[in-house]
């Protein structure tokens, strides 16, 4: 098959986005399908065999200058105009954005596709692909509405107001996705949020886990252990990710394990809670932040370290569990979401606490750090749990069981 695989933003090194679309594109290559990447800045990271064409849009969430105004001359078009206004009056434009300029590109190059799969886009211009003979569906990692919740949970004032405006692509979203033939979802938790939030029918939700490379992401004895260091994954301060309460729970586990260290793959927002939370407890030599590693970069520092943590209030999936389990490592994680799908039984596979809750947190990193034959026995079976169950190749596999049945309904 022909498939046009479509991705907003496509940073390898920071959300699931990026990993997703190289992954899959990957394995669908290996069983013999044409895969053409469209994605916007930031590029994804790609392999041989795969296509690429990007889409650019004006990046106005680009590092080093953030929420930037462009320059007369940068303006190209109408779509343009409306990336910039939304941004200006406080919204978040690209999943509309992107879909309208992707789906100039695909009108034009109809003919060389079969199927469009959209990667968590949901954008306006994905309704004008089939009246263009282009079935077309999407994959969901989890709702937005799920962040949404939390972070005006997490606001005040003003920045409710604000918060309620930047999610409003998420009435969108939920309007695009109730009128696809077809949306692929990672975890049985996922497509009942997306049933209940989006209004997508049961019936119209394939559940399709997703994984790692195991071969790439396993134990190596000659990574040496860094003793106490515990490692986590999360992007910004979202209050989804829940490092603020990891950072609540380590510091209780500093009283007792004196060479306790935390290793945060991400970086924090610069004053924001994460960084007062460190100040206040007095952590900043302890705390190291990490960012933009290369994967032999990130499986070593998941090697490196003798016990990992996923403190998510919610995942739709949680890649970083997984991640950690290939390599081995016994696994602190909470019930948020479809985190205990990937993560397994407690006490078998990993220590499970309530989503929010530090103590328990604290607690249960202490007894990892604390016991090195429990951590060798749960180490070893996350791993033979992310062997079994999360790989990209059966991932793969099962997606273009979906691609064919949505064709064979398409003609």
């Amino acid at each position: 098959m022909r498939i046009a695989l479509l991705c907003y933003r496509g940073n390898p090194y920071s959300g699931g986005q990026g990993v997703y679309t190289r992954n899959l594109s990957r394995e669908l290559v290996a069983l013999g399908h044409t895969v053409e990447v469209f994605a916007g800045q930031p590029y994804p990271v790609l392999d041989e065999g795969v296509r690429f064409t990007p889409v650019p849009s004006l990046d106005l969430y680009r590092e080093p200058d953030p929420f930037r105004t462009p320059r007369l001359g940068e303006y190209r078009d109408l779509i343009d105009l409306i990336e910039v206004g939304t941004m200006w009056t406080a919204g978040f434009p690209e999943p509309n954005t992107f879909s309208l300029r992707a789906a100039r590109l695909l009108a034009r190059r109809r003919t060389e596709f079969d199927l469009v799969h959209d990667n968590q886009c949901l954008g306006y211009g994905l309704l004008r692909l089939p009246r263009l003979g282009l079935p077309t569906i999407a994959t969901i990692h989890h709702p937005i509405q799920v962040d949404r919740a939390l972070d005006l949970a997490a606001a005040t004032g003003l920045k409710r107001i604000s918060t309620r405006r930047w999610y409003g692509f998420t009435r969108m979203q939920g309007r695009v996705a109730r009128r696809l033939p077809e949306v692929i979802t990672v975890s049985s938790s996922s497509a009942a949020q997306i049933s209940e939030h989006y209004g997508v029918l049961p019936s119209r939700i394939s559940t399709i886990p997703i994984g790692t490379d195991v071969q790439r992401f396993s134990p190596d004895p000659a990574v040496p252990k860094v003793p106490g260091r515990i490692v986590t994954t999360a992007s910004a301060d979202s209050p989804l990710k829940g490092l603020g309460v990891l950072i609540d729970a380590f510091a209780k586990v500093c009283a007792d394990h004196e060479h306790a260290e935390l290793t945060v793959i991400g970086k924090p927002k610069p004053g924001g809670a994460v960084e007062q939370a460190i100040e206040r407890y007095g952590l900043a030599g302890r705390v190291s932040f990490v960012s933009g590693l290369s994967e032999q970069e990130l499986v070593d520092t998941l090697r490196s370290a003798e016990v990992a943590c996923v403190p998510s209030l919610y995942e739709g999936f949680s890649l970083p569990s997984v991640e950690a389990m290939a390599v081995g490592l016994p696994l602190v994680s909470t019930t948020g979401g479809a985190i205990p799908e990937v993560a397994g039984a407690h006490g078998e596979t990993t220590l499970a606490v309530p989503p929010g809750d530090a103590e328990a947190l604290a607690v249960a990193l202490s007894k990892l750090l604390g016991d090195p034959d429990l951590r060798v026995v749960l180490g070893a079976a996350a791993r033979d749990r992310a062997v079994a169950r999360f790989t990209w190749r059966a991932a793969a596999v099962a997606t273009a069981e979906r691609y064919r049945a949505t064709l064979e309904m398409a003609r």
